[in-house]
């Protein structure tokens, strides 16, 4: 007797089985390149903290906060913020995971764009002070890093608690 093997006519069913096998490695790897992403949504503007009162006692600590930071977006916080929209959206697009129905989907998603657009914020703060004309203080910086926090307890809850 020989076995006949069944072929899918649908190319789409073949794609949709595909998603499905890679979902548990683009959850890893969003997972990861989330943690870095967030460490150096945390640790940049603690930076800029340090860059404003530090450079105003020292001159010569300015190109070394400015390497630090270059570094620390170009490095990790771009390929990381990259990786986890890729990730992310393969998620999203993977057929059947996401109920859009619900809330969570679209509080996660805005507080996405928004953590997005903190990155981009803090990528033009850096070009300020690459450029001599950063005018905020260290304290807007202290209090501009607790975007990062708030944005991530909304994302978790929306995730997890799936309202």
């Amino acid at each position: 007797m020989v076995t006949q093997t069944l072929r899918h006519e649908d190319p789409r069913i073949d794609m949709t089985d595909l998603m499905f096998t890679l979902y548990p490695y683009a959850k890893s790897l969003h997972i990861m390149a989330v943690i870095s992403w967030m460490a150096g949504l945390f640790y940049l503007p603690r930076l800029f903290v340090y860059h404003v009162e530090q450079a105003e006692k020292v001159e010569a600590v300015k190109p070394i906060f400015l390497v630090m930071e270059r570094k620390l977006l170009k490095l990790i916080m771009g390929p990381a913020s990259v990786v986890t929209w890729a990730a992310g959206l393969f998620m999203v697009f993977t057929p059947g995971l996401v109920d859009w129905s619900y809330i969570w989907p679209w509080t996660k998603g805005i507080s996405v764009l928004a953590m997005t657009w903190f990155h981009h914020w803090l990528m033009y703060r850096h070009k300020d002070f690459e450029a001599g004309r950063n005018t905020l203080t260290g304290r807007q910086f202290r209090m501009m890093n607790e975007v990062p926090t708030l944005l991530m307890v909304v994302i978790v809850v929306s995730v997890i608690f799936k309202f």
